[in-house]
């Protein structure tokens, strides 16, 4: 079963969303987020990108970032102002791009589940990354971001959040990327049919914000040691079905050529998989796009044997292992600085634009993972790849925080 929680949300209120609402804090650096909260004094950036706010140069790190973060928080909290509902409830959370349009309920999940694996992992974490939002966790006592969780889809739960959508939505408005936000407050009447609903979901997925999961359960043990019940035993995320999802490619930069020529790779890969010239975008699974010496290529990764396992199948898998490792010497992707990564809602203009500069040799566009192929390496105990995957539209920080 999915344990799902009503909490009493700590909101902006309405009038305020728009200008507090942040993209998430891992999808840009120091100076993007400084940049996004230029002159907007109501970001959520301000908390969860502290730094912005300090001297440049200072480690994010550092104490006096975190210490920064609560100071900003409670500032925020004054000023916006943010208000904690009077009783818990359900919200239900729309993202509209373009033609796609997704919608999730928002609530607390069990880290009791998570930890016995019902809440399901694709991707391992990073220490360092862990250790930065366990701080910003604990310093805060509050679960300000959501998890981005995906389920099986449910007819029932899909009709009850349509007829939660009907009604007037406590924030509507769009962000300066184009996308359309959305939050509705469930009617407390229909909030056990809707926690039910979950129940019957066997499993969910942690589609974006491992890190956010895995600091959520490290606070946990940090605040209750003796597992005394509490609001940290639960953990803010936001629910979609699996067929609204949509995965954009997670491409790769490499610094050098590691000592060949690009006639000579080229050369190499024709040998042993197939080359050609193509476009920016693989057209299907087992191609991927390489942009090398001002020109785009189709590279053949040729199929994969049914006998691999579901995390090894991956297109980005084989790349690794067929061309990233073997040929260019890029052995662990986490540590080795020759890689970059580049999150499909940036485009291929920007893996254009990056080898055109000199600073990069080669880039590879991918073609996107797929939902059932993330819950199935899941359902396997598989992991994939880092920067596998890039969720489009993200969730924005800072319109439902949980306080714990």
């Amino acid at each position: 079963m999915a344990a799902l929680s009503p909490f009493r949300a700590l909101r902006p209120v309405p009038a305020a969303a728009e200008r507090v609402a942040a993209v998430p804090y891992d999808v840009v650096n120091t100076s993007e987020a400084r940049e996004l909260a230029l002159g907007n004094p109501l970001s959520f950036l301000h908390v969860s990108r502290a730094e912005i706010d300090l001297p440049p140069g200072t480690d994010p790190h550092a104490d006096v970032v975190y210490e920064r973060a609560a100071r900003n928080f409670e500032d925020l909290r004054a000023a916006a102002p943010l208000v904690v509902e009077e009783t818990p409830g359900l919200y239900v959370y729309r993202l509209e791009m373009g033609s796609h349009v997704q919608t999730g309920v928002a609530g607390c999940f069990s880290l009791r589940e998570y930890d016995d694996h019902v809440i399901k992992k694709h991707e391992h974490t990073r220490p360092d990354k862990e250790d930065d939002r366990t701080k910003h966790l604990i310093r805060l006592r509050a679960q300000t971001g959501p998890v981005f969780l995906t389920y099986r889809s449910e007819v029932a739960i899909n009709d009850l959040i349509a007829g939660v959508t009907e009604e007037r939505p406590l924030f509507s408005f769009t962000a300066a990327d184009g996308v359309q936000h959305a939050v509705w407050r469930v009617a407390d009447a229909l909030v056990p049919a809707i926690v039910a609903g979950f129940a019957s979901v066997p499993a969910l997925y942690i589609a974006d914000g491992h890190h956010r999961a895995a600091s959520a359960a490290r606070a946990r043990r940090h605040l209750a040691p003796n597992r005394e019940p509490g609001e940290w035993d639960t953990v803010l995320a936001v629910a979609f079905p699996d067929a609204q999802l949509q995965i954009l490619p997670y491409n790769r930069l490499i610094r050098d050529l590691a000592g060949h020529t690009p006639e000579g790779l080229l050369a190499l890969l024709g040998e042993r998989l197939g080359v050609t010239p193509g476009g920016p975008v693989p057209a299907r699974p087992g191609d991927v796009s390489m942009f090398l010496a001002g020109r785009w290529y189709t590279v053949s990764l040729g199929g994969a044997p049914a006998s691999m396992p579901p995390d090894e199948r991956l297109d980005v898998s084989r790349l690794q292992t067929l061309i990233l490792s073997s040929l260019l010497g890029i052995g662990d992707v986490r540590t080795d600085a020759r890689i970059d990564f580049v999150g499909g809602g940036r485009g291929t203009d920007e893996l254009e634009r990056r080898v055109g500069s000199g600073e990069w040799a080669v880039a590879f566009s991918l073609f996107p993972v797929g939902v059932r192929e993330l819950m199935a390496i899941s359902d396997a105990g598989g992991v994939m790849p880092p920067k596998s995957t890039w969720f489009e539209p993200k969730l924005r920080d800072g319109l439902l925080s949980h306080l714990i």
